[in-house]
């Protein structure tokens, strides 16, 4: 092991964390997993959400990894991944728990133009409640917010949240 691969191998791991998370978002949180994830769709009760139990059951890998990599003497880039893809949740967290929806009281105001990106994405994915006919399934990369919208006006109203 070096050190070189093994930074190598966790960036690796946050950058494929980005499509391991769109395709859980779009074909299991808004597909079989819905039941847990409709919580995170409506307004929320509380500070904890059923969907909260996905950053558990999404730790576990990482986790097990490391301490297999650490402790239990499995392959050495165990420890690496399992870093990897802790270290994306921090950054998942940090975006979406923290800044798009505030459950940390912050001032965090963005002014990059990536950060106004990918966060006005995010919130369109919330303008539809339902299950179905929502956009923007990533969370570090999202399409121009201008797609998003067109998108959403082709679909119609089917799930669009009232107006408050």
């Amino acid at each position: 092991m070096t050190w070189p691969l093994g930074i190598l191998l966790f960036l690796a791991t946050v950058t494929a964390m980005e499509g391991f998370a769109y395709v859980m978002h779009r074909w299991v949180m808004h597909g079989p997993g819905w039941f847990l994830h409709a919580s995170h769709h409506a307004p929320r009760a509380g500070i904890w959400e059923l969907n909260d139990l996905y950053a558990v059951i999404f730790a576990i890998p990482s986790i097990v990894l490391l301490l297999g990599g650490v402790q239990l003497g499995w392959w050495w880039g165990c420890t690496w991944i399992g870093a990897g893809i802790a270290a994306y949740g921090a950054i998942y967290f940090g975006f979406h728990d923290v800044i798009v929806h505030r459950r940390i009281a912050t001032r965090y105001l963005p002014r990059s133009s990536y950060m106004k990106r990918i966060i006005q994405a995010h919130r369109l994915h919330h303008v539809v409640e339902t299950k179905r006919g929502t956009v923007s399934f990533g969370f570090l990369w999202a399409p121009r917010p201008e797609a998003l919208k067109a998108e959403l006006q082709r679909r119609g109203k089917t799930g669009i949240r009232a107006a408050r």
